[in-house]
């Protein structure tokens, strides 16, 4: 089926003539007719009557048209529709962010709120989603990127630091270097594929730490309530334990050695067709997102 001949046929009965309907479409009037010719050919039946005066429907034609005008109806909707959403943002949004990674919070409230008819539905996850296959539109990764097809936008950089309660502190040994981790508590991030080891840097210097793991846990808000709870040394992205830090809950300890910073992105399929909820969440998320880590670190 040729859906170009029923639109064809259906703005030939509308206008009531070839001449006005190949005005409207902007067609040869030649091409108006063939088209309806092949119509009427395909379906083997006579549509239109044509006389030199005026243009009428056969019983055939009025039955063909009854059902066809509709069906055009309803795709010059879809393209309404679908120019419609690609000139502003709105519709779901669907966004995979790394587990506990409540920094991005002020961003979607910030990006919800600038764009009332957009709707957000995030999934937190250390899995490596795929993004076409499970239909998400966004993912934020923390890491380095494995070669894809998927487009990458660097938003920044965060890194861990090793923080403990005062409390804690105070029923310890002071930690004065990093092997000193090896007798005390520690509570440990267990996505990683080895929990249990700690590689600590200094500038150029790097240490690898065999750490007693009190807790394990998947959860970083959990870490760091158990870090606030005294129950051992945690090591967490600095940003994500600001406030804490700020209030005194916990303390940096061994201040001089961190992670290596690690990059930030966010990655999606393709930027053909790129979709305006898309294109404005990653914008926004990239001109919010330093200085939302800037000031978390402070």
């Amino acid at each position: 089926m040729d859906l170009n001949e029923l639109l064809v046929f259906t703005r030939v009965v509308q206008a009531g003539s070839f001449t006005a309907a190949a005005a409207l479409l902007k067609m040869p009037k030649s091409s108006v007719s063939r088209k309806v010719s092949d119509l009427e050919e395909r379906i083997g039946a006579r549509l239109l009557q044509r006389t030199t005066r005026r243009l009428g429907l056969t019983d055939a034609g009025r039955i063909y048209f009854e059902r066809a005008a509709p069906i055009v109806t309803e795709i010059e909707q879809a393209d309404r529709a679908v120019s419609e959403l690609q000139a502003s943002p709105r519709g779901l949004l669907r966004v995979t962010v790394p587990l506990s990674f409540s920094v991005l919070g002020p961003m979607i409230a910030s990006f919800l709120e600038k764009y009332p008819e957009v709707r957000a539905e995030l999934v937190s996850t250390d899995r490596v989603v795929d993004l076409v296959k499970e239909g998400f539109d966004v993912a934020i990764r923390a890491g380095h990127l494995i070669d894809s097809t998927l487009v990458a936008r660097r938003l920044g950089n965060i890194k861990s630091v090793l923080i403990a309660a005062p409390a804690y502190l105070k029923r310890h040994p002071r930690l004065k270097s990093p092997s000193d981790l090896e007798k005390h508590a520690c509570i440990a991030f267990i996505p990683v594929p080895r929990p249990t080891l700690w590689t600590l840097h200094f500038g150029d210097r790097k240490v690898d730490v065999a750490i007693s793991a009190r807790m394990m846990t998947n959860d970083g808000d959990l870490i760091l309530a158990a870090a606030r709870a005294g129950i051992g040394v945690a090591w967490l992205p600095e940003q994500f334990c600001a406030e804490d830090l700020r209030l005194g809950q916990v303390k940096r300890v061994l201040e001089n050695w961190s992670s290596p910073e690690t990059p930030v992105h966010a990655v999606y399929p393709t930027t053909r067709h790129l979709s305006p909820k898309v294109s404005a969440f990653v914008d926004l998320v990239r001109k919010e997102f330093w200085p939302a880590i800037a000031a978390a670190g402070r």
